[in-house]
């Protein structure tokens, strides 16, 4: 079998079973760990896989910039965003992550709620202009331009003296072994930072964030109290979440 064959079959498993393992693959394919791990290695390169200790798992598409993340599985981020409005309650104090489903929840909030966004995000900030009765707190720091968001220390410093109700978190991969997982290392760090702030972590989920990864671990899935999606889930990640006692919506 040709390298490029045997690699299109990997890919093929890796979409059906959501994970692969080196050792399995040395078996299947007659190899050593050496050459499947070769192979693990190019299909990475290629942005086509993210490798884990031991194997490999589906490649998150939701890490490219915020302009192009706009344009993707904008209907299932339309989709969740309705749904999860309605955890917003009147009086709450609600850490809104950057993203492009965070913004489809502002684009969903009632003329008329009242409640305080905390934010990080520029862009959501400037979203939340339009709703008069919100309270908006944005915090400054270092502007990160891939995510649109602010980070450093003094960002850090200044969610340690806020306690609130719920974080909107967004991650680009949600996977039963994995968790939580985003594209950056800061990232990862700030949303961290977060979820410890807040009493509960909800997390949005596209279709194409679901039984993938991405570099950069966020936390486990017991992190989140909440996870919200367009269909319901099947699967190890349904048992995973099930296991970890998340509500899903």
């Amino acid at each position: 079998m040709l390298a490029s064959q045997r690699k299109q079959q990997i890919l093929q498993i890796l979409a059906r079973d959501k994970q692969v393992h080196s050792g399995e693959l040395s078996q299947r394919f007659g190899l050593s760990e050496d050459s499947i791990r070769r192979d693990l290695r190019e299909l990475a390169a290629e942005g086509l896989l993210q490798r884990v200790h031991g194997g490999a798992l589906p490649i998150s598409d939701a890490i490219a910039p915020l302009e192009t993340r706009k344009y993707v599985q904008s209907e299932s981020k339309q989709v969740v965003a309705k749904k999860a409005v309605a955890l917003i309650q009147p009086g709450l104090v609600v850490f809104l992550d950057g993203g492009t489903t965070t913004l489809e929840l502002v684009k969903q909030l009632p003329a008329n709620l009242s409640f305080t966004a905390v934010t990080h995000s520029p862009t959501i900030a400037v979203a939340l202009v339009d709703f008069p009765q919100v309270e908006v707190i944005l915090v400054g720091g270092v502007l990160f331009r891939h995510s649109v968001v602010t980070m450093g220390a003094a960002m850090l410093e200044s969610i340690n003296r806020i306690n609130a109700d719920l974080y909107f978190m967004g991650v680009t991969g949600i996977h039963p072994r994995a968790g939580f997982t985003t594209g950056h290392y800061e990232e990862a760090c700030v949303k961290r930072a977060l979820a410890g702030r807040a009493a509960e972590t909800v997390v949005m989920a596209s279709a194409d964030k679901l039984n993938s990864a991405s570099a950069f671990a966020i936390g486990e899935l017991n992190m989140a109290s909440t996870l919200v999606v367009e269909h319901d889930l099947t699967g190890d990640l349904r048992a995973a979440c099930q296991k970890h006692g998340m509500t899903l919506i």
